[in-house]
């Protein structure tokens, strides 16, 4: 599937896609090998931050065994390949730190120009999954109360009012609790462009959760980390 055919799924919203988030630092090839087998629309590379691993090396090692379209959720201007076949590129909106709502941004301007890479613009929203996430800790960002719905309602619709294509509530890598379904429900009927769901979401029974609230593409990564066979159960969902 290309970029183009997945932003076209998104958008028509006649049936959930599944994404895997795919950690550098953290990356198995048997993980992808079980992705070709699975109903994976897309992998989604990248992270808060990479300490130790590769992000060129980890998109070369996906498409060597996988058509699966890559598409790139970067962190900084670091992380970002020609070779990836788009780009979710993301806005911390949950927060304010300038680095995470322009000032990486601009700093990937001028990269994403050079490499023609085919990009969304993304508004990224931290909720709280009763974790302290690797996002909260990098962007030293608090995540917004998921009891505060009114609060959460005005940031999606202001973010689809400044032109964001795409919005992604996300409870934090390894949450304790994903986004509930009546946080989704909300979301969903007050917005018009697609909208991605991720965290914490690591049995079958939460994806349903999730898929039957009106989630777009739902994210899984940490669960997946821990047990790679998980997808394949995960994958009867969609």
């Amino acid at each position: 599937m290309s970029f183009k055919k997945l932003v076209k799924n998104l958008k028509k919203a006649e049936k959930p896609l599944l994404a895997v988030l795919i950690d550098p630092d953290k990356f198995n090839l048997e993980l992808i090998k079980v992705a070709n087998t699975s109903k994976v629309a897309c992998f989604l590379l990248g992270g808060s931050e990479i300490k130790k691993g590769s992000l060129s090396k980890t998109l070369i090692a996906i498409k060597k065994v996988s058509k699966i379209p890559v598409i790139l959720f970067p962190g900084d201007e670091k992380q970002l390949s020609e070779k990836a076949d788009g780009l979710f590129l993301p806005s911390l909106l949950s927060g304010r730190n300038a680095d995470y709502l322009i000032e990486k941004h601009i700093a990937m301007a001028p990269l994403i120009q050079k490499m023609k890479l085919k990009h969304l613009p993304m508004a990224y929203l931290l909720v709280n999954g009763n974790k302290i996430s690797t996002t909260q800790k990098v962007t030293k960002t608090k995540p917004l109360d998921p009891k505060n719905l009114t609060y959460i309602l005005n940031t999606c619709l202001a973010a689809e009012q400044l032109g964001f294509k795409l919005i992604y509530l996300e409870a934090g890598s390894g949450a304790k609790s994903e986004i509930s379904g009546k946080l989704i429900q909300a979301v969903k009927g007050a917005i018009q462009v697609p909208l991605i769901v991720g965290g914490g979401i690591d049995s079958k029974e939460k994806a349903l959760n999730v898929i039957n609230a009106g989630a777009n593409l739902v994210v899984v990564g940490n669960a997946l980390e821990k047990d790679v066979h998980l997808l394949i159960v995960l994958s009867d969902c969609f």
